[in-house]
Formats: structure tokens, C-alpha cells, sequence
């Protein structure tokens, strides 16, 4: 398995080849999550065929699922039906690729901590994601956390579902540093279920995507929580475009930040 990712450049692909061979990467697809080519099954296989005209084999490769607007855990059944309609199509498009994973979002409304909303979230998530991950068994599915105030509520449902093999938690790491909780609290909570990883930096304040070195975020402290907890999963640097990913890259590789702790 790959234990890094970077995001392709449709707009420059032997940019993003040659980089990716450079660096030993595979790719996570980001051209699938959008509403309108996921409504336009002609308009995904033309992208699937741009991708196997440099691909013969895709199965070390990962994709970003459905997460604009989607709530499964929705009271309202046209929201909910609509919501899962998309993570379903998302699981096919991985499946027609033969993708290894698939990453979606928890979908929940930040800091939102009523007991009726997280029971609902957390009963609608157990049973939708174990279901749809029996129904595509070659396929990992990762749950990421986006505007989640803390760990907590992720890490009580990954601890559910740790019968599903196929199923596990993709701590964005950029993501909980805009958060008043702790990296460490982040990485403690989720280490036993962590599965894969997107970093990117910023200013602890914004979603910014800057190159990984670019921004406040403590790699070094990143790196020692990957060792201090056993974290052995693959990484997307999760930056567009091959100037910002090749600038993340070597900034890695010359401080040691995992998954660079080792030479290549």
C-alpha cells in the first residue's frame, strides 16, 4: 500500500505523473464529489477514460466522496434519501474504477451538540455506512472529519463499526487545527481507528490549503504524534496543483515529517 497521496492535475497529468513518481505517491481523485458529474453518468466515464489513458491499474488510488450538502442523518427523508442517492453513486464510481478507498465527510453540523442530534447522526451513520460498506466490500470507506468541534463523536462511531474491516476514520489533520481542541486529543481519541490522512497548513484559523510548511501548523509536533501513537497509514497532501504539492513534498522529506520519517 501507498502511504502517500497527492491530488492529480487533470489540466497537467505528466506534471502529476512525474511527480507522483518522484515521490512514490498514488492519487486521490478529486473530480468525483462535484454535484453536477455525479448527475451525469456520461460526464464520469469521460473522466475515468482521461484517468486510464495513464493508469492501467488504479487500485492503490483513493477519491473523495460526495459531502456538498449531504446529511444522512436527516429528519427530512427527501434530504435523507437524496444525501445517501449520492454516497451510493460515489461507492460505484470507486467500484467501476476499482479504487481502494473512498473518503467521505461525518456530514454534521459543527459545535451542534443536542443529545436527540448526535443519537440521530449516530444511529443514521451505523447503519447506512455498515450497509453500504457490506455492499462494496473491495472498497475502504473513510469518514473525515470537517467542521467537527472535537473527536469525540467520531471516535464513539468508528468504536461501533469496528467489526466493519472495510471502514475507518480519515483524521484530517489541517482540519482539527482549526479547532479548540488539541492535536494531540485528536490523534489520541482516533489513533486506534485512523486509516488514512490529509494534511495540508494554515493559519489556525482558516481552511487555506497552503504547502505543508507554509502555514502555523507544528509538523514536528505532527511527526512525534504519528510515532508517539502508532500511526502507520497513508497520507494525502492534500494541496492543489504540482508547485504546491512539490513544495509540501520536499519540505517533508528535508525535516523528516511522516510518512518521510524514513529514507526513501
Amino acid at each position: 500500500m501507498s502511504r502517500r497521496y497527492v491530488i492529480p492535475d487533470r489540466a497537467d497529468m505528466q506534471a502529476s505523473i512525474r511527480l507522483a513518481e518522484e515521490y512514490g505517491c498514488a492519487f486521490e481523485y478529486n473530480d468525483f464529489f462535484i454535484p453536477e458529474v455525479l448527475g451525469d453518468q456520461g460526464r464520469q466515464e469521460e473522466i475515468i477514460e482521461f484517468y486510464a489513458k495513464y493508469r492501467s491499474d488504479f487500485s492503490q488510488d483513493t477519491m473523495h466522496g460526495a459531502f456538498l450538502d449531504v446529511t444522512i442523518h436527516s429528519s427530512d427523508p427527501l434530504i435523507r434519501d437524496a444525501s445517501m442517492l449520492r454516497l451510493r453513486q460515489s461507492m460505484e464510481i470507486a467500484s467501476r474504477m476499482g479504487l481502494r478507498g473512498v473518503v467521505f465527510h461525518t456530514g454534521r453540523l459543527g459545535r451542534f451538540r443536542a443529545e436527540n442530534y448526535l443519537r440521530l447522526w449516530h444511529e443514521a451513520n451505523l447503519r447506512f455506512f455498515s450497509e453500504l460498506a457490506e455492499a462494496y466490500p473491495r472498497q475502504q470507506i473513510y469518514m473525515e472529519n470537517m467542521f467537527d468541534e472535537a473527536p469525540d463523536v467520531m471516535a464513539d462511531l468508528a468504536e461501533a463499526m469496528k467489526g466493519v474491516e472495510n471502514f475507518g476514520i480519515c483524521l484530517d489533520y489541517a482540519h482539527a487545527a482549526l479547532t479548540d481542541c488539541p492535536q494531540q486529543e485528536w490523534v489520541r481519541a482516533l489513533a486506534p481507528y485512523i486509516r488514512h490522512m490529509h494534511i495540508n497548513d494554515n493559519n489556525w484559523k482558516n481552511d487555506l490549503h497552503q504547502p505543508v510548511g507554509q502555514g502555523k501548523i507544528d509538523w514536528n509536533e505532527y511527526s512525534r504524534l504519528m510515532e508517539e501513537y502508532g500511526i502507520e497509514t497513508s497520507v494525502l497532501v492534500e494541496v492543489s496543483g504540482c508547485e504546491g504539492q512539490r513544495m509540501s513534498l520536499e519540505y517533508m522529506e528535508q525535516h523528516k515529517i511522516y510518512p518521510f520519517h524514513q529514507q526513501r
